[in-house]
């Protein structure tokens, strides 16, 4: 009986021991970042050292991509381990929009529940929350981020550019007066509403298209709201409130005594961009490079916090974008003015960026910091999704994804780490119009659709055309010759694996 006892314990003892030598993991994704936005990729007139450090000390991917060139269908990709197009209501959402991700299938932050994690989502949601329509935001809203996989969630639940300009924890409103419940709508002012549109002279940032509705902190926004004053935040605290809630998580972690998995949706670079005090006027670049140092500056107080807790040397922090950049988004915030000014480049040397189809749309940042598992200053020209992100790191905690459930998640942890240059099987990219893309072996080819050439609202590319496209991407990267017509055979090829991985239900 004694030494069953203690062979009990030792096992116990030893299974504590492993879980804790587990790494934890930390998701860094911020927003409408470009490639060419970092000063390791090559960006110029903007400094980004505390990123820098990451692929400095790690591995920088040249040929990563998210899957959209839009947020809430990247976004639900990385968790959902699915593509977005696969799902009706799953474009960029309104701020009352319902939860998008089903509660019952396996989610990224599910794998790490089930591998003994303590999971959390700090910062930007936009997945939708509850069930119902309309919303009641005066009470706990459910389902919501807990039912996706996270134990704790402090967020705004849609973008700063949309109402409701609040703060969840734990799915419910933080400061809400009971005396002044919160309403919200997009399809009309409230009676007595102050909106941008009708009052301009209460803006301290002007709105170039959209952003007319709700005001707060003189920023007119998409959609509408009454009540909920005590709630608001003021844009300038939320870069500095996210840094702390996320760091409040990795405490707690601690005192779980468990490994912890973070995914910290930093709400920079998107438009409204009013960083903090303290980075106004500090770039070459307008607001929005403002805002890119606000957000290096986030990623190295999250460092610091990891290295002061010792906890740095076995963390895995990925850093990435959810979309591709884009300089004027609704706002006059003189970034697409700075920027021509000096020749600025936010995609890098590719075309296009947010919302389109060319390379410019998807092709991301995405830097892998891991000591002693991945190589220092190295970099990766594999083809790699963040779609992958799911069953690569369910392969590393040795936790099998469910038989018979759809996924598009694939095993890429070698690659994500540096152990192998394999290239993903194949890519696929959904512009905001959804006229899919496919990229395999260096080709990409895009499916004919209607529309601009130029999405003017935003001045940028769109890779919309009526015909067949390819470009063979190694030869030329920034999609200048259409091949379609002199390789007819890989456009049918490439058709055809379109339409079979579409098929995949």
């Amino acid at each position: 009986m004694k030494k069953s006892f203690f062979l009990t314990l030792f096992c116990f003892v030893m299974l504590a021991l492993h879980a804790q030598r587990r790494p934890n993991v930390l998701i860094l994704y911020t927003d409408d970042l470009g490639y060419g936005d970092l000063g390791c990729y090559g960006a110029q007139h903007i400094a980004t050292p505390r990123i820098d450090w990451l692929a400095e000390n790690g591995l920088r991917f040249t040929n990563a991509h998210c899957t959209a060139s839009t947020c809430t269908p990247s976004r639900f990709s990385i968790l959902s381990g699915r593509y977005a197009w696969r799902k009706k209501g799953t474009n960029i959402l309104p701020g009352n929009a319902n939860l998008t991700i089903p509660t019952n299938i396996t989610t990224l932050p599910k794998v790490f529940q089930r591998a003994g994690y303590t999971t959390a989502v700090v910062g930007k949601w936009h997945l939708g929350l509850g069930d119902k329509s309309p919303i009641d935001w005066n009470k706990e809203v459910t389902p919501g981020p807990r039912e996706v996989g996270f134990d704790y969630s402090f967020i705004f639940p849609a973008t700063a550019d949309r109402t409701p300009t609040v703060f969840m924890e734990n799915q419910t409103i933080l400061g809400l007066d009971s005396l002044d419940p919160i309403e919200v709508n997009y399809e009309h002012a409230y009676p007595g509403e102050l909106t941008g549109k009708n009052h301009p002279e209460m803006l301290k940032m002007k709105s170039s298209q959209g952003h007319d509705g709700h005001i707060v902190n003189g920023i007119g926004r998409i959609g509408f709201m009454q009540g909920g004053k005590r709630a608001q935040w003021t844009d300038e605290e939320l870069g500095y409130t996210f840094n702390s809630k996320a760091i409040h998580f990795i405490d707690h972690s601690i005192q779980e005594k468990k490994p912890f998995f973070l995914y910290y949706a930093i709400h920079d670079i998107h438009v409204p961009r009013m960083p903090g005090t303290l980075f106004k006027g500090k770039s070459q670049l307008g607001y929005r490079g403002d805002a890119i140092l606000e957000m290096n500056h986030s990623v190295g107080v999250i460092l610091d916090a990891l290295k002061d807790r010792g906890l740095l040397d076995n963390t895995i922090i990925i850093f990435s974008s959810d979309n591709g950049p884009v300089l004027d988004d609704g706002y006059f915030d003189n970034s697409a003015q700075t920027a021509a000014k000096l020749d600025y480049k936010p995609a890098g040397i590719y075309r296009g960026g947010k919302y389109s189809a060319l390379e410019g749309g998807t092709r991301i940042p995405f830097i892998v910091y891991w000591p002693k598992h991945v190589k220092e200053n190295t970099v990766s020209n594999a083809l790699f999704t963040q779609i992958d992100l799911m069953a690569s790191f369910a392969k590393m905690l040795n936790e099998k994804l469910p038989k018979g459930e759809l996924t598009d998640s694939r095993d890429y942890f070698s690659t994500m780490i540096g152990k192998s240059d394999k290239d993903r099987n194949y890519i696929i990219e959904q512009p905001e119009n959804s006229a899919l893309c496919i990229v395999k072996d260096g080709w990409k080819y895009l499916t004919p659709a209607k529309g601009p050439t130029i999405f003017k609202a935003v001045n940028i590319e769109s890779g919309i055309s009526e015909q067949d496209q390819l470009y063979n991407l190694k030869d030329d990267p920034r999609e200048l010759h259409n091949l379609a017509k002199k390789y007819p055979d890989k456009v049918a090829a490439l058709k055809q694996l379109l339409e079979k991985a579409k098929g995949a239900m």
